[in-house]
């Protein structure tokens, strides 16, 4: 049977047609322009707006950029205590370090402070503060170099930092070590500052830090 002509003709057009869309498609993925391109579902792409300094008769004053509502603090702003979120005495003073704890130590405050310690400091610091974390010991034996042991909480220059000292340290990080503040909140950063100072003691105890009547029973 033989195909008329004009029937191949129409069929090789037809076939060189069905090539466009995919030609438009690869050129659109290789060029850019600034008209959008066409949105034939728009989902939530595209929803009414009101940009800056522009009016909006919904208000008596016809601002569309809102005033504050009355007591909006500023973010990152220190509300109440200044020492509980700064750790310095005066905020203004970078070197007024807190002292003494600013908050009630107890035995609850050391338990949460010995959990948050666990987590975020152990793998580092390790569990008795000296800088042996299983993050440490795996550094230390891949020998890449650029490893920067943890410092240990037991020498001299650790334990004579102030307690504002220590959470600055949490809260923004020194030299390598990253800042916690985003993922500790303030209250906890405490508590792991309190913990340390546990620990920090435990290494240098006295006689007189055992109970009177405990002390017979030592060696």
């Amino acid at each position: 049977m033989n195909v008329p002509r004009w029937i191949w003709y129409i069929a090789l057009v037809l076939v060189a047609l069905s090539w466009i869309p995919l030609v438009l498609i690869a050129r659109a993925r290789v060029t850019t322009t600034p008209t959008p391109r066409i949105h034939l579902i728009q989902d939530m792409d595209n929803q009414p707006k009101f940009k800056p300094q522009q009016a909006n008769p919904m208000f008596a004053d016809t601002r569309a950029m809102r005033p504050p509502v009355p007591g909006t603090v500023a973010r990152g702003t220190v509300v109440g205590d200044p020492r509980l979120d700064t750790g310095l005495t005066d905020p203004a003073n970078p070197e007024s370090w807190v002292e003494v704890m600013p908050v009630e130590v107890t035995p609850q405050l050391m338990e949460r402070g010995r959990e948050r310690y666990d987590v975020f400091c152990s793998p580092c610091h390790g569990l008795g503060g000296i800088g042996n974390g299983a993050v440490a010991a795996r550094a230390e034996a891949l020998q890449e170099g650029t490893w920067t042991p943890p410092s240990s909480f037991h020498t001299e220059l650790v334990r004579s930092r102030p307690v504002g000292h220590l959470y600055n340290t949490i809260t923004h990080g020194i030299r390598n070590m990253p800042a916690y503040d985003t993922m500790i909140d303030r209250s906890d950063r405490w508590a792991i500052v309190a913990y340390v100072r546990a620990l920090q003691r435990s290494q240098y105890a006295t006689v007189e830090d055992v109970p009177a009547e405990l002390r017979s029973s030592l060696r």
